[in-house]
């Protein structure tokens, strides 16, 4: 009886043993300090616990994945994530142009689940969603405290499937908005010309195909004879940093677009090379125009090439990353700030209009007053010119 106890000890310290020495091995290999790698083998301790003794058997996938998601929330970033295989692979179609959903951006501000902009033309718009809505609960599952990545999960889903949405709006009611989801394809970019012109141009997301788009619609406008150009950012998310830097490119004079400065307080300067301005510019933004947009409207107001006309901006002024981890999955990352052309920091405050004007409910008085302006500064340019 004691050699067998004697034996079962000693193959448990062997375990042991070799389980310590692989861990550091481990740690030493990724050049970690000695704390970092008590911690890690504390880790891998707990997840051999939980692996052996839970009443039930979990994949080591599954308990890794929810181990990460863990270690990013808790960096209390709501826009860092991590991305499994599935989240992955719809963030990576997002970008490209088409996802399965309602067609509502969402993040979290002030602690709560909120709407930064429902997508023009999308299911999410018309029934009714606005941005500033707080979701508190989806399918009747409260979202207090729920992450950023289960939430956007429960929202999206197939086409022809229905999600239920509890709405606290701006204006402190609750309501109850039942959706058929289906196939978001973006047309991120529209475009007319108005009178006197003008040219107006709504851009909806940032995504990959943005700054071609935008390019050959700007184009069109110009051989049309615009001389002053109303860019709608209204209920913009943002999107990618280099989309919207190339169309700032298109309208801001040669210089910084944006600064991105990084944890150890390096600064990487986006900059227009466009020689000199072409028309006079006003951009429209609200409470749902947000990361990208509004890198593009602080350059544009910073630059003095235009002025920024509705009311104060979303305020997300953080650069994330896509950081692949072993190509199937990715953690969504904040890696940098980002800076006006000016120096300014607008995470958490937003950009604050040239012209502030809250939108009517029963007509579009934004972009009448962005006309107005426009043709205001036209007139007197040519009467000075004369």
């Amino acid at each position: 009886m004691f050699n067998k106890r004697q034996a079962f000890f000693g193959a448990v310290a062997i375990a042991l043993v070799t389980f310590f020495l692989t861990a550091s091995g481990f740690m030493y290999f990724f050049h970690l300090v000695s704390g970092d790698v008590l911690l890690t083998v504390k880790f891998f301790q707990a997840l051999q616990v939980v692996k052996s003794r839970y009443v039930e058997n979990v994949p080591v996938e599954k308990l890794m994945n929810g181990a990460i998601s863990g270690l990013v929330r808790s960096l209390g970033d709501p826009h860092s994530l991590y991305m499994d295989g599935k989240m992955f692979k719809q963030f990576m179609v997002e970008t490209e142009g088409q996802f399965g959903g309602i067609g509502v951006i969402v993040g979290v501000k002030d602690k709560m689940l909120t709407v930064v902009a429902p997508i023009a033309g999308t299911p999410g718009e018309a029934a009714g969603i606005k941005s500033g809505d707080k979701i508190l609960k989806i399918g009747g599952e409260d979202t207090k405290d729920m992450p950023l990545d289960a939430a956007v999960s429960k929202i999206r889903g197939p086409k022809d499937t229905m999600v239920e949405l509890e709405l606290l709006t701006m204006d402190n009611e609750e309501k109850t908005v039942k959706i058929v989801r289906s196939n978001i394809k973006l047309k991120t970019v529209a475009s007319k010309k108005l009178e006197d012109n003008i040219g107006y141009i709504r851009i909806t997301m940032f995504n990959e195909h943005t700054y071609a788009d935008f390019a050959q619609q700007l184009a069109e406008l110009d051989k049309e004879g615009i001389k002053g150009l109303v860019l709608d950012l209204r209920d913009n998310p943002g999107g990618l940093l280099d989309s919207c830097v190339k169309v700032a490119g298109e309208l801001v004079p040669k210089g910084p677009v944006v600064s991105v400065v990084s944890r150890d307080g390096s600064r990487d300067v986006k900059t227009s090379s466009l020689a000199q301005p072409k028309y006079k510019i006003i951009v429209l933004v609200n409470h749902g125009s947000a990361s990208a947009s509004e890198i593009v409207a602080g350059a544009v107001q910073d630059t003095g090439v235009g002025k920024v006309l509705g009311v104060t901006t979303y305020g997300k002024g953080s650069v994330q990353a896509i950081l692949s981890l072993d190509g199937n999955s990715a953690i969504k990352l904040t890696t940098a700030t980002y800076f006006t052309p000016s120096g300014r920091a607008i995470n958490g405050v937003g950009v604050k209009p040239d012209i502030e004007l809250k939108l009517s409910s029963s007509w579009d008085n934004q972009l009448y007053r962005a006309q107005s302006e426009l043709q205001e500064e036209l007139a007197a340019a040519a009467k000075k010119n004369e």
